[in-house]
């Protein structure tokens, strides 16, 4: 039935059920699962707002900033691998900056997805209401079946 499904990790309780659901059916169609967690970097231009001026971040911050965004990463990934019994999945693991819907929709391209299935509520719950949910944006653009977690 499916050979890789795509798994959009981002801490939250959706995001767990859907890991859930996506092991059962990995076990029972022999599918690997790619774990994705999407990092939304800082833009270049940011920057301190100091007497209506734009003070860019000095490169040292961006960089510690960085490196405190990954290891955030790896930790939603090893928490989420630590939620369910894995054991007999191949499991691949891909950390990914940019946009959540966008990265999601490149990566299960790149992994020769057959479906994605990801909770129907992430984080962002606020800004999901006034600018459409990851999960909307997903279903209505990825190339592979699409399985929303409540």
């Amino acid at each position: 039935m499916y050979k890789t499904i795509l798994v959009p990790i981002d801490g939250s309780s959706h995001a767990e059920k859907a890991l859930t659901v996506a092991v059962q059916l990995a076990r029972g169609s022999g599918a690997s699962l790619c774990l994705l967690t999407v990092t939304e970097y800082p833009p270049d231009d940011i920057g301190v707002f100091i007497g209506g001026v734009n003070v860019p971040i000095p490169e040292a911050e961006r960089k510690k900033l960085t490196e405190e965004i990954s290891e955030t990463a790896q930790k939603l990934i090893d928490q989420a691998r630590s939620a369910v019994e894995l054991e007999g999945i191949e499991v691949k693991e891909v950390v990914r900056p940019g946009h959540p819907a966008e990265q999601i929709i490149k990566v299960a391209e790149a992994q020769g997805a057959d479906a994605i299935v990801m909770g129907s509520r992430g984080l962002g719950n606020i800004r999901g209401m006034v600018f459409g949910s990851v999960s909307q944006k997903v279903s209505h653009t990825a190339k592979c079946s699409v399985i929303t977690v409540t």
